[in-house]
């Protein structure tokens, strides 16, 4: 019977130091600095599969953990069947328990609620600067060297030699080239 804890921030820039220091009574923590939208946390994974029955997992926050109810309700149920119990530090939620199951689906749909309505606003904003002519968005620096990548490219370099020489991506290399076909 151990307790798991799991830190996650979203960037590199972000520090994991508070999380550490309250979850620093866990047995073992994995951690790692990647985005919450994303399903495929190699850390995550890697925790859902080191679990046995009678561990609990210990979050600080329900972010840290899930940023929609459905990764949430899945990760719950995975660690249900392996009869593990998640602990949510701020909410003093524990999925131990029958309330606390409920709360966890409770709290999670309105979590998810929130973010969309955040998600929303922003787009909103967004427009109105663009009406506004305050925001532009991301300067196109990779078309900008479009030249530049086909001279390469005739040169005979590899997508990948231009991509390091001109620092830009793969991605950004072949949508030049499609678009000079």
């Amino acid at each position: 019977m151990a307790t798991i804890g799991y830190a996650r921030v979203s960037t590199t820039g972000q520090s994991l130091d508070a999380q550490l220091n309250a979850l620093s009574n866990c047995d073992k923590i994995f951690q790692e600095k990647i985005s919450g939208a994303k399903d495929d946390r190699p850390q995550l994974q890697l925790m859902l599969e080191f679990v046995r029955e009678g561990d609990s997992v210990v979050v600080t926050k329900l972010d840290r953990l899930a940023r929609n109810t459905r990764h949430l309700l899945e990760i719950a149920e995975l660690l249900s069947h392996k009869k593990v119990a998640l602990k949510i530090q701020n909410l003093g939620i524990d999925t131990g328990t029958p309330t606390g199951k409920l709360m966890l689906t409770m709290v999670g749909a309105i979590a998810t609620f929130e973010r969309e309505l955040m998600l929303e606003r922003q787009a909103e904003g967004i427009a109105l600067a663009k009406v506004r002519g305050k925001y532009k968005g991301r300067a196109p620096t990779a078309m900008a060297k479009s030249e530049e990548v086909m001279s390469f490219l005739a040169e005979g370099l590899t997508k990948a030699d231009i991509a390091k020489k001109t620092g830009i991506s793969l991605s950004s290399i072949q949508r030049i080239i499609n678009s000079n076909k």
